[in-house]
């Protein structure tokens, strides 16, 4: 057996059993960590989302093991897997805040086929939408950074601009707009067509 010196007796040992593809260490590693991970997603995710990360957390734990360089425990590689997919699971809610509130459903649905895949890159999706926070109005990014990044409600947000209440929702509306329009130019494609069926 190979010996990883960073790590525990019984990580090495698990390790080796989880490399070898042994059912029965595969299941008593996800029972001895089910339980605390959950909680640990929990603090930041709802229940479902939640779930759904930790599911995901321990296939690419397992998938990635081949590579794990041995310079932390088992367990604390396990949860740094399910911190980045927690933070990815946020960064895509926010983006999906900020594309698809006060859209049309026929436009969500749309869209839906373009962003809320497994397989879409969330990373570059985030790229893209700061490389458009970059071509809108200074006050339209403070405005959809202040409902959909920090969570503020518009009576606040009309407090920090110092707007009325009216005045805000309808400068919130038109971040919105200009926001899709400005990510659909960015992207290349006018996503707002409805498609032709072939």
């Amino acid at each position: 057996m190979v010996k990883y010196t960073m790590l525990s007796e019984k990580d090495t040992n698990t390790l080796g059993r989880l490399l070898s593809r042994d059912e029965n260490a595969l299941r008593e590693f996800y029972t001895e960590h089910k339980k605390s991970l959950l909680h640990y997603i929990l603090k930041t995710l709802e229940r479902q989302d939640a779930e759904e990360v930790l599911q995901d957390a321990f296939i690419d734990f397992i998938e990635s093991l081949r590579n794990f360089n041995s310079q932390s425990s088992l367990k604390t590689y396990l949860y740094s897997i399910a911190k980045h997919k927690t933070l990815d699971r946020i960064r895509k809610k926010k983006a999906k805040k900020i594309l698809f509130s006060y859209l049309p459903e026929h436009i969500v649905e749309t869209l839906g086929v373009v962003f809320l895949t497994d397989t879409i890159d969330k990373e570059l999706l985030i790229k893209k939408i700061e490389h458009v926070f970059e071509k809108l109005p200074n006050d339209y990014v403070l405005v959809l950074r202040l409902k959909y990044t920090e969570g503020y409600k518009v009576s606040a947000i009309a407090k920090k601009v110092k707007l009325s209440f009216k005045a805000t929702e309808s400068l919130i509306f038109r971040a919105r707009m200009a926001f899709i329009k400005t990510y659909t130019c960015y992207d290349g494609q006018d996503l707002f067509k409805p498609q032709k069926v072939l």
